[in-house]
Order: C-alpha cells, then structure tokens, then sequence
C-alpha cells in the first residue's frame, strides 16, 4: 500500500476498499461542520456510496499510471479526511487541489502537513507546472493554506459554486514550479 509519511502522526495513502466505512463515518460525523462549505454531502446516504467513492479513486490511481490522484490522510491511524487531485490536466501539466478534514482533526496542523506533501508530490512526482487551489471567498481556513504556501490569488470567480440553498464565489489561486522551493 502506497504511504507517503510525514511524520509520526500524519501520512498520506491510498484508500483501501475496507476504509469505506470509516471514511463513511467520518463524513457523516462531520457533514454539520462540512457543509457549510462542500456541496456533494447529501448525496452520501450509505457506507456503500463511500464505498462507490474510494472505488472510483482507485481506478483514477489505475488511470493515472499508477500515480495516485488522491490519498486518505491518516491522523494517529484513523482516517481524517482527505486530499488530492480533483482534476488533473496531463496536456498542459496542471492540477487542481481538493481537500476536507473532519471536524475533530480540525486546529492539529494536519491539513498544513498533507497539502505541503502534496504539493511536492504535484511537482515533483506527477512533473506538473501549475497547481491550482479553488476555494470559497468566506471560507477562511481553507483558503488560509494556499495563501500560506506562496499561492498568488488570481481572482474570482462568482457564483461559482452552489451550496443547497446560495451560491457563493469562489478565490482562484495558482502556484507554479519555479515558484515551489
């Protein structure tokens, strides 16, 4: 099984078709907090939708020549969400960064942690140019980690994403290769 290990609690790695009940419960158990900002988390009504999910991630790691385009990230050994490559454009070597947390992982570091591996997994092992980060204008945490990591803001899209009942907008920001150190 693929691991990437940062440290001697955080690591990232492929998902397993046995994780999906406890990616499942982690969803369920964070959807209050998750929702104000993701806007697929009605659709997940059973572990088998999670199941269908980390499915459907293990053929884009089979697709992607054996690279993974997303990982579980794993806290203390439990499953504490994920992140990844929501979309990869091989063409013009780009690629675009989703991520969550649970609620109870939320203030330990372990996104900060997982989004740096993946950024140095995006240039150096997949040989992107550009990695791209959208997140909603209002939602600070998330979009504190690209501004942390040298991310130029290249605008904004409106009304980019509909959330349930509004849409809200959406900060598009961008970091090249050379600009990774």
């Amino acid at each position: 099984m693929l691991t990437y290990k940062i440290d001697e609690e955080v690591s990232l790695r492929l998902f397993k078709e046995d994780d999906a009940e406890e990616f499942y419960n982690l969803t369920i158990e964070s959807k209050p907090y998750l929702k104000q900002w993701l806007g697929w988390l009605d659709y997940i009504k059973s572990v088998e939708d999670s199941a269908n999910n980390i499915k459907a991630r293990l053929k884009g790691f089979v697709e992607n020549g054996g690279y993974p385009k997303s990982f579980a990230i794993i806290y203390r050994g439990e499953i504490a969400g994920t992140i990844g490559f929501n979309e990869l454009n091989k063409a013009n070597r780009i690629g675009v960064i989703g991520y969550w947390l649970g609620e109870r992982f939320q203030c330990k570091g372990i996104m900060s942690k997982a989004f740096k591996t993946v950024i140095d997994y995006g240039f150096k092992e997949l040989e992107l140019n550009r990695i791209e980060v959208s997140v909603a204008v209002e939602n600070q945490k998330s979009k504190a980690l690209p501004e942390r990591f040298g991310f130029t803001r290249e605008g904004k899209i409106r009304q980019a994403e509909w959330l349930y009942d509004h849409y809200v907008d959406h900060n598009i920001y961008g970091l090249l290769s050379e600009e990774w150190k």
